[in-house]
């Protein structure tokens, strides 16, 4: 199939959990040729893997099947062809229960699933851990094209990357092959931005309160033309809901672009099993409403390597969080802790983290403006430690401790936390495999022209201009910020909006300001861990990667924000000197 126009290519799901009548409203709302779901993370594959290990029949994302059993015969009728990895750890699984769905409802579907990622069983071949619960390989795109191209309706997938479920629909539209980099690499690109559904339309977007949130927010849909060229826009209204033609909430910005470009990435060279896009040739424009135009992607090989997502089992955890009011918080708390740890030393668990977060204020108006928490995680290779043994050192203790003590929650039982690991091997032990319609196996070759793609270092371009008198404001006054996990590290993305005034000179100012001991000093957690920082002026900022902040990864992270969603925020609202000339007019 070879498409005379850009392909569109919707997405209804961002994650396990998402919207479950997004699938609907994509089909109703206008022209799609393609309608994707990204239902995968790191930690999802580990929720999946408890799954299997009660039932092994299951491993895939029960919410797709929901969304399918309701929206099934609207795709077919609209030709509509969907591309999903919410097969997860078992797509052969999910691809019968679509056939059972489209025989129970008189339906003629072809579904084909792509598999191979799956290496548990190789593990020890690999040089990976054999203790692993899940271990899988990131495929690329071209097992989901090839199953397209033999006609497939439906198509579903295992562990491929996020992006893949876009780039395979776009290189079935437009027949590329491997050698066609720079059209692979803005497809990679417009699938990175409309992945994780609405974060593209104003979802997790630090400028929300310029956006219509009056409705629920549109999913995004990617324009992607032959040359790899795309425009990110969404439906105006979805027809048939009940009122004809109703405004679908969000917008499309190039800073809501912006804001997904810069999500989870590390440095500029954004690696994929199928080609490197480079981040830093990116140039976006707006254009028109809800439309930005993504262009100017360079595309080199891949890595000869594709990346693994291992989850373990890494022991046992528990947690309590206690409210301190009023005056003494910290000899309030240095009681409590070590009445607790005194009751634990008969059946000590491996680990104690303890976080006092000081919410209180001075001369509190409301008894929550009194109040602090005092959070306390416990981590055992066994699970009795982390039981009631560790519940009842606090239970016990109620009214024999700190005036005011009280627990937020009745102590809970212990649970098995998981740690992510990641791993590499060569693209070319990992098998990708489709399963077509009719039972016929294809296997898809590895990509044979691989480069070792180089990152870059941490760099500070130029310093700072000088730029006048300045004042010292939350930095969230001049620029927007969006981050993330990847694995244990984090990244925050820095940008100037692109409707400042003197963007230019604000972007100078940012990339000179923003080194890694401008963030150890602005984010204390970060104090003595590495940190990079990666100039993108062409999106307007910085990308920062703070590693080990996030320890083994988000099942296993102590922090209060364990998948550091709102890192950016709270560096945004940190308070640091800017030029008063780029403060005029500048409030994101």
């Amino acid at each position: 199939m070879t498409l005379d126009r850009p392909a569109r290519i919707g997405n209804c799901s961002g994650y396990y959990g998402d919207r479950l009548s997004a699938f609907r409203e994509m089909l109703e709302g206008g022209d799609l040729d393609y309608l994707t779901g990204d239902y995968l993370a790191e930690l999802t594959m580990l929720i999946l893997g408890k799954d299997q290990m009660k039932d092994p029949s299951t491993g895939y994302a029960k919410t797709f099947v929901r969304q399918l059993e309701d929206g099934l015969a609207l795709a077919l009728e609209k030709g509509v062809k969907v591309v999903t990895n919410a097969g997860g750890l078992n797509p052969a699984g999910l691809a019968d229960r679509i056939r059972e769905i489209a025989t129970a409802q008189g339906l003629d579907v072809r579904v084909a699933h792509v598999e191979g990622d799956d290496l548990k069983a190789r593990a020890a071949e690999l040089d990976l851990p054999g203790d692993a619960l899940t271990v899988n390989a990131y495929l690329g795109a071209f097992g989901i094209a090839a199953a397209l191209e033999a006609g497939a309706d439906v198509v579903v997938t295992g562990r491929v990357t996020d992006a893949s479920v876009v780039m395979g629909p776009a290189i079935h539209a437009h027949g590329w092959g491997r050698d066609d980099l720079d059209a692979l690499a803005g497809a990679l690109v417009a699938g990175h931005v409309i992945e994780c559904g609405t974060q593209a339309t104003g979802g997790n977007f630090s400028g929300f309160r310029s956006l219509d949130t009056s409705a629920p927010l549109g999913f995004p849909i990617a324009e992607v033309a032959a040359d790899g060229s795309s425009v990110v826009t969404k439906h105006a209204g979805v027809e048939g809901r009940g009122v004809e033609g109703r405004e679908v909430g969000g917008a499309v910005t190039v800073d809501t672009v912006t804001a997904q470009l810069v999500y989870e990435i590390q440095g500029p060279a954004y690696l994929n099993p199928d080609v490197v896009a480079h981040l830093d040739t990116v140039e976006l424009t707006q254009d028109g409403p809800d439309r930005v135009r993504i262009a100017g992607v360079r595309g080199t090989p891949p890595p000869a390597t594709t990346k693994v997502c291992l989850n373990l089992i890494g022991g046992f955890r528990n947690s309590v969080e206690l409210l301190l009011t009023g005056l003494d918080i910290e000899a309030k708390a240095a009681w409590v802790r070590r009445q607790v740890t005194d009751a634990l030393q008969s059946d000590r668990p491996d680990a104690l983290v303890w976080t006092l977060d000081r919410t209180d204020v001075f001369d509190p108006p409301t008894q929550a403006a009194a109040t602090s928490l005092l959070r306390c995680v416990a981590k055992s290779t066994r699970p009795e430690p982390v039981g009631r043994t560790f519940s009842d050192a606090f239970v016990n203790v109620a009214l024999a401790s700190y005036p005011g003590f009280t627990l937020t929650a009745p102590p809970g039982r212990g649970a098995p936390f998981g740690v992510y690991l990641p791993a590499y091997v060569p693209q070319s032990e990992v098998p990708h495999v489709v399963v077509h319609p009719d039972g016929r196996r294809e296997e898809i070759a590895p990509p044979t022209g691989t480069a070792d793609p180089e990152q870059g270092s941490s760099t500070r371009p130029a310093p700072a201009p000088d730029l006048g008198d300045t004042r010292a404001v939350p930095l969230g006054e001049l620029v927007h910020a969006r981050s993330g996990d990847k694995g244990g590290d984090a990244n925050v993305g820095l940008w100037v909006p692109a409707e400042h005034p003197r963007r230019d000179d604000a972007v100078a100012w940012l990339l000179g300001v923003v080194n890694p001991g401008w963030v150890q000093a602005m984010l204390p957690e970060a104090a003595d861990l590495d940190v990079d920082v990666h100039p993108l002026p062409n999106l307007g900022g910085v990308n920062i990667v703070i590693h080990g902040l996030l320890g083994e990864g988000v099942s296993s992270s102590t922090r209060l924000d364990p998948q550091a969603k709102a890192l950016g925020e709270w560096l945004r609202a940190r308070v640091t000197a800017v030029p008063l000339t780029l403060l005029e007019g500048a409030r994101p």
